[in-house]
């Protein structure tokens, strides 16, 4: 089988478009033609997989990218089996298409529930933009294949989806928790934390504990982290292909995940919470439903108030002085992400519902 991939949206590195799915379909034997924003985001492709270059979609400059999407849509169409898109605005560079391969949309969020987070979009236009994005989706739904990311994401729509969650690659074995760095690993912006990062970063300084953030920040955030590093505050290591990032989660003391109280985050599994369980570090995390479920069930670490990061430094300081219970809740974590939430429990079921619908005989 020979799929098509394409994202205008995100990194070409991104963990559940590469690092799972991409990589569950070469694993499997098929051919993967990976269409991503190479050059704006400074990376190259992968060796195994044919990569074809995209312009980004960012901020208001969407058009440029969904054009140029479709034409290679449009020249690739009779060469490929199945075509798997991951980016809302890439459902207008399909619409359309006449003599199309099946095209599958992988449903990463709540689509008009992001717009409440997008600082480029004035909020006069976006009531009428979530509006018109529900339009677009039932509209997908009629015409496309959907995977869905969260079953959460399953009210939006009639029909039943093939979930596809966002798991990760748990390691055989783990190292134990430390006591002096704490790690973020995630998208960076002042809906996710960031301001709380730093403030916990400046409260541990004179602990000695280091404060780690691996990620890719927002235009916004970036001068806050930049200063921040400048002081000494913490470390900030800016993006990083994701199984280089996974590594640096070994052994620290504590994992955060600080996200404010927002639509699109109240029924999502945050990813960066069953990661740092798979690398057996305890989890500290503010009271997102989808979160407190996780770590209350698994034992797995520590739940604190919203946008409180005395009360994060708290925590480590906590788990810095008891390292019995460190290890415990990071043991407790990694058992539990190895049986429930280990990718490859999920890549054999993903890989064989795209066969099907590219009509693929094994």
């Amino acid at each position: 089988m020979h799929v098509l991939v394409m994202t205008v949206v995100h990194h070409p590195e991104d963990a559940r478009i590469l690092h799972r799915q991409i990589r569950a379909l070469v694993d499997a034997g098929h051919v993967v033609t990976y269409a991503a924003p190479y050059t704006a985001r400074g990376v190259v492709p992968r060796s195994w997989v044919t990569g074809v270059d995209l312009p980004r979609a960012a901020e208001r400059k969407r058009l440029a990218a969904v054009r140029a999407a479709r034409r290679l849509f449009k020249s690739l169409r009779g060469q490929v089996d199945l075509a798997l898109i991951h980016d809302p605005e890439l459902l207008l560079a399909v619409a359309g298409v006449r003599r199309r391969p099946p095209v599958v949309w992988d449903v990463h969020e709540d689509t008009p529930a992001t717009l409440s987070l997008k600082p480029w979009l004035p909020s006069f236009l976006r009531p009428p933009t979530r509006f018109l994005a529900r339009m677009l989706e039932g509209t997908a739904e009629r015409h496309l294949h959907l995977l869905l990311a969260e079953t959460a994401y399953a009210g939006r729509f009639r029909q039943a989806h093939l979930v596809v969650p966002n798991e990760t690659w748990v390691p055989d074995h783990v190292s134990e928790p430390s006591d002096d760095r704490v790690v973020y690993l995630g998208w960076l912006s002042e809906a996710r934390g960031v301001r709380e990062a730093v403030e916990v970063g400046r409260l541990l300084q004179p602990h000695r504990v280091a404060v780690e953030l691996i990620g890719y920040a927002d235009p916004q955030s970036r001068p806050m982290l930049n200063k921040a590093v400048a002081d000494g505050v913490l470390e900030w290591r800016d993006f990083m292909p994701n199984d280089e990032a996974l590594k640096r989660l070994d052994g620290a003391l504590a994992g955060l995940s600080l996200l404010h109280d927002e639509p699109n985050y109240r029924h999502s599994m945050p990813t960066k919470i069953v990661e740092y369980m798979a690398h057996g570090i305890p989890v500290i995390t503010t009271p997102s439903p989808r979160a407190v479920e996780l770590v209350e069930r698994y034992q797995s670490g520590v739940v604190v108030p919203w946008r409180d990061p005395q009360a994060v430094a708290r925590a480590v300081l906590r788990l810095r002085n008891d390292p019995e219970a460190r290890k415990a809740a990071g043991a407790r974590g990694y058992a539990a992400a190895r049986a429930n939430h280990h990718w490859p429990n999920s890549a054999r079921r993903f890989v064989t519902q795209l066969e099907a619908w590219a009509g693929v005989k094994k």
